[in-house]
């Protein structure tokens, strides 16, 4: 009988990854169909980005892309402390969380009548959808279309709130666990649009190496030893081998492009994780305090750095 069931479920389990799979890939084909006119409207009352007072440029223009938790405009519940802590500690930027990493029409999934019968009723659907997004933002029949549509979400986000191409005002994509998937990708839309300088910060990026960050001034890659979830995607996608020497990973290493942080001894979720405020530091600091730290001392140290070092690519 127990064996019974457990077929029972590991069947319907398998149906399930098979249907998020069939969904995941219709949005993107939809995106690029033009079916559907991606979403630009924000809830009432929520602002395009939080920080830096809209009457006078920001030093920088921060966007957190969340990891698979994400399901609405609003920020996470462990994304939104990470952001608010930015905010708190750095009012000099412009913050934008309201980006939709996991779906290239930018529809958040609680806005979904569907999505929302089974959030109540089975919630790990929720994210094993955004679980198989990441995968066909890596999956190259699909990535330059995925990553053209959330560049351009990026894009509009920033224009909205307030950027103007050719400003000179840098960029930096904060992205988390699977977010980096998306990060990587959106570099060449944005460069496209915006002619921004661009920074990356990853913070236990979770993604397969394959896209492209020419365009990138640098990224700066927070990683833990604790964090098994960041290893494994360093296992599975061939291109982040160093046998793949021309993968974007690769050769972004090579160029000197990638610097690595440890955040030691952070996991990737749990009690322990990066963006925990209970887990605590041998300094008194929770981690939640040190990545934010860590984030905004990277930030102000590459605009203290000279313009001969800094400026926008050619």
């Amino acid at each position: 009988m127990i064996q019974l069931a457990l077929l029972l479920l590991l069947g319907g389990l398998g149906l399930v990854l098979i249907a998020e799979a069939l969904l995941a890939r219709y949005e993107v084909l939809v995106y690029a169909a033009g079916w559907r006119t991606p979403t630009i409207a924000l809830p009432t009352g929520m602002p395009h980005a939080r920080g830096a007072d809209p009457d006078r440029p920001p030093d920088a223009y921060l966007v957190y892309l969340d990891g698979i938790g994400k399901r609405r405009f609003h920020d996470t519940r462990d994304g939104g402390r990470l952001v608010k802590s930015l905010i708190d500690g750095a009012p000099e930027l412009r913050v934008l969380g309201q980006v939709q990493p996991y779906s290239p029409l930018a529809v958040p999934l609680a806005d979904r009548p569907v999505w929302t019968w089974l959030r109540r009723h089975i919630g790990l659907v929720l994210f094993l959808h955004n679980v198989m997004q990441i995968f066909v933002a890596a999956d190259h029949r699909y990535r330059p279309l995925y990553n053209r549509a959330v560049g351009s979400q990026i894009a509009t986000q920033l224009r909205l709130a307030g950027y103007r191409r050719d400003s000179g005002i840098p960029v930096v994509l904060l992205s988390y666990s699977g977010g980096a998937q998306v990060a990587t990708g959106a570099v060449d839309e944005l460069w496209s649009q915006l002619r921004s300088p661009l920074w990356l910060i990853a913070l236990g990026g979770f993604h397969n190496g394959a896209n492209d960050i020419t365009h990138a001034q640098h990224l700066y890659w927070l990683t833990s030893a604790g964090d098994q979830i960041e290893r494994v995607g360093t296992w599975i996608f061939p291109q982040r081998w160093r046998l793949f020497r021309r993968s974007g990973w690769n050769r972004a290493d090579r160029e000197g492009k990638i610097t690595v942080h440890r955040l030691d001894p952070a996991t990737h979720v749990g009690p322990g994780s990066y963006i925990s405020p209970e887990a605590r530091l041998p300094d008194g600091r929770s981690h939640l305090d040190r990545t934010a730290d860590t984030v905004i001392a990277l930030i102000r140290d590459r605009l203290s750095a000279t313009p001969e070092t800094d400026g926008p690519l050619p």
